[in-house]
């Protein structure tokens, strides 16, 4: 992968955080959301990471994601207890050394162990302690953050943070930064949208794709490695960047691809790479299309209420139960749709998401869109290929 920089965006957004912009709510938490795949977690680590640093404020940046086995608020804690680790003092690090689990640091006994727990400092206890003991405001960045709600102490960390954040900040001052990002935006909106939910008024933004200014870069280091390639056509490469669904990992794997000297290309490369673009959106949609069609009748009624209501899905009211009826062909009862769920939720990978709360969403966001076009050009619902059997429930 190429290295590009986004350094306007992490320079406003670094502004916006510190509560610096005229119009905005960043300072209270920024919520982002993009599609896997597209640079989200690149650009958080790579670009806004270091210009918070920059600016002189800790980071602590964790990765819901990065170890899907573990409790979420499990991992938001462990991540403040790393930053706050090396900050304790040598006091508390020869103590540490000693073998004692708790010392005494500005009037508290800290144990990093056990931060988050019923026995050891709470989330804002910690937060606070890494702000008064690296004399800087804290910025903590949480990638992945919807999966947080998939426990009840993921659930409760979300809250504590909220805490956290009102007690530490005060008018003029931002000293802890909350940053939530989320490769789904009907799942991350739990986090804001209803009274219950802990920031509940913060708003969801929606992070920009990589654009012009990265295929620009991209036509200038194949100009500069290629020159009998001058000039590379920058429209077609952002009709295919656009294809693969603005996922730069996918448009420069097949760039390389056809820009191999094993690919033997007679002419221009633009057309090969819109071609192979093509060719991953249909092997995309046609692996959405089998997995449907490999679903029961009710499985299948359930998912499709799904794709069509989205965030408004209520899984047992009596529309949806009539739904499903006219869908699959018989009469649904609410057992019968629980474990058509969660079937849903044990396949693999699995095709839908359920909170700590009871919510369900589809675990892959781009079913949404593969859903619409479908219904747009008047192809849904998929129908069995000629001479195969539908599944049956049973």
């Amino acid at each position: 992968m190429i290295a590009f920089q986004r350094t306007a965006l992490a320079q406003a957004l670094v502004s916006a955080l510190q509560g610096k912009a005229l119009l905005g709510d960043a300072h209270n938490g920024l919520f982002l959301a993009a599609p896997r795949r597209t640079g989200k977690s690149t650009f958080l680590q790579g670009d806004l990471r270091p210009a918070l640093e920059a600016a002189g404020v800790v980071v602590v940046y964790v990765d819901l994601w990065a170890d899907a086995r573990r409790d979420p608020g499990g991992l938001i804690a462990e991540a403040i207890a790393r930053a706050l680790e090396p900050r304790l003092g040598l006091v508390a690090r020869s103590a540490r050394k000693a073998g004692l689990d708790k010392v005494k640091v500005g009037g508290l006994e800290v144990d990093t162990s056990k931060i988050g727990k019923v026995d050891g400092l709470t989330l804002t206890e910690a937060l606070r302690l890494l702000h008064e003991r690296a004399g800087q405001p804290v910025a903590l960045i949480i990638d992945e953050a919807q999966h947080a709600l998939t426990s009840e102490a993921g659930e409760a960390a979300m809250t504590a943070l909220k805490s956290a954040r009102d007690q530490l900040n005060r008018p003029g001052a931002v000293n802890l930064m909350l940053v939530m990002s989320g490769s789904d935006r009907d799942k991350l909106l739990r986090l804001v949208n209803t009274a219950a939910a802990p920031f509940y008024g913060s708003q969801i933004q929606r992070m920009p794709p990589l654009g012009p200014d990265f295929i620009a870069h991209v036509a200038a280091l194949i100009e500069a490695q290629r020159p009998e390639l001058k000039p590379v056509d920058q429209a077609a490469l952002q009709q295919a960047f656009e294809v693969f669904g603005d996922r730069p990992q996918f448009f420069m794997a097949a760039l390389g691809q056809v820009l191999s000297p094993l690919a033997a290309l007679a002419g221009r490369f633009e057309p090969a790479l819109l071609q192979a673009a093509q060719q991953q959106q249909a092997q995309d949609e046609a692996q959405m299309e089998s997995d449907y069609l490999g679903l029961k009748p009710t499985e299948q009624a359930v998912l499709w209420r799904m794709l069509e209501q989205g965030p408004r899905f209520r899984p047992y009211d009596a529309e949806a139960l009539r739904f499903y009826r006219d869908n699959a062909g018989h009469p649904v009862t609410v057992p019968q749709a629980q474990k058509a769920l969660e079937a849903l939720r044990q396949r693999m990978p699995a095709l839908v998401w359920k909170s700590a709360r009871g919510e369900y969403a589809l675990e892959d966001a781009a079913m949404h869109r593969w859903f619409e076009a479908r219904g747009a050009a008047g192809r849904w619902p998929p129908a069995p290929l000629q001479g195969l059997l539908p599944l049956q429930d049973d």
